[in-house]
């Protein structure tokens, strides 16, 4: 029997965003976007959900390596608050020796008739040390100040440097708020990437 071919991003996200996160795109309080910058673009993960919390899905095919899994890991753990590695075959036993034990862990294989399955391997449990101040920096400065001025806040405060803005904001709100102040400014962008907020 031939060996399956090695499998690659494209076609491990078009299974994950069919399989498994189809049932969050039509719900009105989520929203599901495709390589979303974290710290400010020092990291992207592969596929954020942002519903109650942020949970990220980090892809790991047959044509990546595992170098910069580390350094990912770091950030994810600060900017995230549940993560999942979707992993081929090839890179399973690796990714579950690196990952934390609150990451999720899925692998990601071609079956007889060519198509990709996703087998659960763990669930995803919270993260239990996120930074919130990282995750306020999904959003803008103009959001952020915005909610900070709904606070009262004056317009000299709300010229503090951005990090400033986003620390007086994590005393202000719950991370439980600041997350859904993220899902609601970035439902209501006009313009994602070039793209309709919604698609």
């Amino acid at each position: 029997m031939p060996r399956p071919a090695p499998i690659n991003d494209a076609v491990i996200r078009a299974a994950l965003h069919h399989k498994r996160l189809r049932q969050h795109k039509g719900h009105p309080d989520t929203i599901v976007i495709d390589e979303l910058g974290l710290a400010h673009a020092k990291s992207r993960i592969d596929v954020a959900v942002i519903n109650g919390c942020i949970h990220g899905y980090e892809i790991k095919s047959d044509a990546d390596t595992l170098e910069r899994l580390g350094s990912q890991i770091d950030i994810y753990s600060r900017t995230l608050q549940k993560l999942t590695i979707v992993a081929s075959t090839r890179h399973l036993d690796a990714v579950a020796r690196r990952a934390p034990d609150w990451c999720g862990i899925i692998e990601a294989y071609q079956g007889v008739r060519q198509a990709i399955h996703l087998r659960p391997v763990r669930p995803a449990r919270s993260n239990p040390g996120p930074d919130a101040v990282m995750i306020a920096h999904l959003l803008w400065r103009s959001e952020a100040a915005g909610l900070l001025q709904h606070r009262g806040y004056t317009p000299k405060q709300l010229r503090a440097p951005r990090r400033q803005l986003y620390e007086m904001l994590c005393e202000e709100m719950t991370l439980a708020e600041i997350t859904t102040a993220i899902r609601l400014a970035m439902v209501s962008r006009k313009v994602w990437r070039d793209l309709p907020a919604h698609a």
